[in-house]
């Protein structure tokens, strides 16, 4: 297998709060609006490497709950899995990935983070416990409309 036609795997972490707002973190990379996650490193677990990228971009510790979809950026091909989370420790700070975070409704997502993006969160708040399994070109969602 030539190294064009590999997948990577991403996790990210939806965080909701008491009142049912996710959070968001403005990377400092590319200014994006997005929930907290990164690409998971060889050896590491998927649980391991979520708590990890959390911890890194937020401050937070977090407890997944339940996967929440399964996304696939067709151009890049990487594969994210995204899970619905509630903190267990730490303190929300700006950290070398993050310059700034935010809680957000639904609706607020959907206005500050590109399609992509949103989606995920979307998906998390409205979740029923079976994952959503969309595709995606790194900003718009393959036969989606939000």
């Amino acid at each position: 297998m030539d190294q064009d036609s590999r997948h990577s795997v991403s996790v990210a972490g939806v965080i909701v709060d008491d009142q049912g707002r996710a959070l968001l973190i403005q990377r400092r990379d590319n200014g994006h609006w997005e929930a907290p996650g990164g690409v998971l490193e060889l050896n590491e677990d998927i649980v391991s490497g979520l708590r990890r990228e959390v911890r890194e971009e937020t401050g937070l510790e977090i407890e997944p709950e339940v996967l929440t979809g399964v996304y696939k950026n067709m151009k890049r091909g990487i594969i994210a899995l995204v899970f619905r989370c509630h903190v267990t420790g730490g303190s929300l700070v700006v950290t070398d990935e993050s310059k700034a975070f935010c809680w957000v409704t639904a609706d607020e997502a959907r206005a500050l983070s590109v399609q992509a993006f949103a989606v995920r969160v979307l998906d998390a708040l409205a979740s029923d416990g079976k994952p959503a399994v969309r595709e995606h070109d790194g900003d718009r969602v393959v036969g989606l409309s939000l």
